[in-house]
């Protein structure tokens, strides 16, 4: 007897790590890693635990592929000679500047970190590797918009989206992202200023 699994077997497990991941991206960033349960996860995404810890090894294993599925549509754009780089700057204070098509419950690679508290594992690696990869990226923005010290004002501009972020959770609203606008607004156009409190003209 052959033991290749059947046309219907293999049909009912096609697509089972994408709908795991999909639900594993629902709830944890609705109600958190740690109120999630395996078996809230396997319900949801329709499939058995043997099934579910074939693709994942464990809760942390499917925490960190929760994460790395965010990553790009959480990160700014690259600079593009389309846009100017200082609305650019500016964009990631607006709502829904990002690409995931969900709501976000804060930053979900702080609540992980919090949730999942090991300094040196690889949830707060991954954590660290996207918030340095997020202040690169408006650095580099920066830098086309002209900006005196551009890694300086990446890494404020960095800091000034997490508190806000913070703050629209706490709140349950979006207006600490649109006070800290105003504020971004002022740091890139000091940054931008030539001493004599003009503005640099953007690189061409």
């Amino acid at each position: 007897m052959s033991d290749e699994p059947s046309p219907r077997r293999r049909r009912r497990g096609r697509g089972a790590r994408e709908r795991i991941l999909k639900a594993a991206t629902e709830l944890f960033t609705a109600q958190g890693v740690n109120a999630t349960g395996m078996d809230q996860l396997t319900s949801a995404s329709r499939v058995s635990k043997r099934t579910l810890y074939a693709h994942f090894a464990g809760k942390d294993d499917l925490v960190l592929a929760y994460l790395r599925e965010l990553r790009d549509g959480l990160l700014p754009g690259a600079p593009s000679d389309d846009a100017d780089p200082r609305e650019q700057l500016l964009a990631i204070f607006d709502e829904d500047w990002h690409t995931v098509d969900f709501p976000l419950r804060g930053c979900p690679y702080i609540n992980a970190v919090v949730e999942v508290p090991a300094p040196d594992g690889p949830v707060q690696a991954l954590a660290a590797a996207y918030k340095t990869e997020f202040a690169r990226r408006l650095t580099a923005l920066a830098r086309q918009a002209g900006a005196r010290d551009p890694g300086e004002l990446g890494e404020r501009l960095a800091l000034l989206y997490d508190g806000a972020v913070a703050r629209n959770m706490v709140f349950d609203n979006t207006e600490a992202t649109s006070r800290a606008r105003a504020v971004a607004a002022g740091l890139v156009d000091e940054a931008l200023a030539d001493p004599d409190g003009t503005r640099t003209a953007t690189p061409a």
